[in-house]
């Protein structure tokens, strides 16, 4: 069965921390790109950040560039998103996401294969 699953989230203080894990399993890990997405209420659902297989391409979306950062651990099936700085707008239920091959196109949900359930993320004074 293929999983992903997300750990990390909860309530922080503008300007705090959090690190999020993808832990994944059922599915060849090191074969696939992963993504992290979030979704806040009302909003459509953004691309966050991407690493692909081997840690040759990592993005971020502008929003988090110089905030968050992407690692993988392949021995471990395990993708990490540390989020410092965090603001009020980060606010969100945030999902993993594992591709095959995504294209140009890091942030199109639709190229993902298997996803997560989400964790929540709080930023709030």
């Amino acid at each position: 069965e293929v999983q992903l699953v997300e750990s990390g989230g909860g309530m922080v203080q503008p300007g705090g921390s959090l690190r999020l894990s993808c832990t994944a399993s059922g599915f060849r890990f090191d074969d696939y790109a992963i993504g992290w997405f979030r979704q806040a209420p009302g909003k459509e659902r953004e691309g966050v950040s991407f690493i692909s297989t081997s840690v040759e391409a990592i993005y971020y979306a502008e929003s988090v560039k110089g905030r968050f950062a992407i690692s993988r651990d392949n021995a471990e099936n395990t993708v990490y998103l540390q989020m410092n700085s965090l603001k009020p707008e980060d606010t969100a239920v945030y999902f993993c996401a594992a591709a095959f091959a995504v294209g140009n196109n890091w942030a199109d949900s639709s190229r993902y294969a298997y996803w997560g359930q989400g964790t929540q993320v709080t930023v709030s004074s």
